[in-house]
């Protein structure tokens, strides 16, 4: 049954949302990590998303419960995203936000691969190929960004690989928990998981988890890194209510645009011509992949019909 285009224009405007909302977080988190640990930021994370998440659960009689068979999957799920939002704060809070995300940008392809070896998803040659373009235009702009940063332009790819199993844990659990009640628990696990181990941390001089007091602005900048990680996922949730993935996909790379104008405007950096190659040749290579599945999945319901 398709949707009525009356229907899909929400999705379409939830994405767009999303897309301009998403590099906000970025910013903040970026902001942050001037004087806060990155695992004091990620921590923070989740704790202003679960609070902010809390009274949207009651509002929609959500339980606060995690059924028992979702535990394990749960504990996964936020396990994959505490490494991937690490990874890429670690990334941001030394090179441009928009250098970094283009790099992340390919999890689509490494999510590809891992279907195709974990659940025996079809994936035919043309989308490997893709997937292997895709990787070289993550080099592009790896290249000059680790000539530049050092190994720390390697940090995207651990978000890009962390957030493709996330994805996967996120498929598993998505069939019989309700989206917000997934964000829900998902904050909080990760909140159960993050503060002993930044507690244990206090003292130790590690400059990535050692926690230290936030002065000022550095409380709003904290506070900005969960609430916008909330507030852009929900837009994406409800997108995904209204539209089919296969519409939203393309729309998006046009996160890459957002950050750049972010990462102009607050930061004064602008990417440069090898890695404006790089993110042309992987959005290009993302694009044609949902093409391909868009093109595999009608021809399995016309085999169907």
């Amino acid at each position: 049954m398709t949707r009525a285009p009356d229907r899909i224009l929400p999705g379409v405007i939830l994405m767009l949302a999303f897309c301009t909302l998403a590099p906000m977080l970025d910013v903040a988190a970026k902001l942050a990590s001037a004087e806060i640990p990155v695992a004091q930021i990620v921590t923070a994370r989740f704790l202003v998303q679960g609070a902010l998440m809390l009274p949207v659960m009651l509002v929609m009689g959500l339980s606060l419960r995690i059924a028992r068979r979702a535990l394990g999957q749960i504990c996964l799920r936020a396990i994959f995203l505490i490494l991937s939002t690490f990874s890429f704060i670690a990334a941001i809070s030394v090179m441009p936000v928009a250098d970094a995300l283009a790099i992340a940008f390919v999890e689509p392809f490494i999510l590809l691969i891992l279907g195709r070896v974990l659940f025996g998803d079809e994936v035919g040659p043309r989308r490997i190929a893709a997937s292997i373009v895709g990787f070289a235009g993550a080099l592009l702009v790896i290249q000059p960004s680790l000539a530049a940063f050092g190994l720390v332009a390697l940090w995207p790819l651990g978000t890009a690989f962390f957030f493709a199993f996330y994805m996967l844990s996120t498929r598993q659990v998505a069939g019989y928990m309700h989206p917000v009640a997934m964000q829900f628990h998902t904050s909080w696990t990760g909140l159960a998981i993050c503060l002993p181990i930044l507690i244990a941390c206090e003292g130790t001089g590690w400059a990535e988890f050692d926690p230290v007091w936030p002065q000022g602005l550095f409380w709003l900048w904290l506070f900005g890194v969960g609430f916008w990680a909330s507030l852009s996922h929900i837009c994406m949730t409800y997108a995904l209510k209204f539209a089919p993935s296969a519409t939203l996909a393309p729309l998006h790379y046009l996160e890459i645009v957002s950050a750049v104008a972010l990462g102009y405007l607050v930061f004064g950096d602008f990417p440069n011509a090898l890695t404006w190659a790089g993110i042309a040749v992987i959005t290009s290579s993302g694009l044609y992949i949902i093409y391909r599945e868009r093109m595999v999945s009608r021809r399995v319901v016309r085999a169907v019909a």
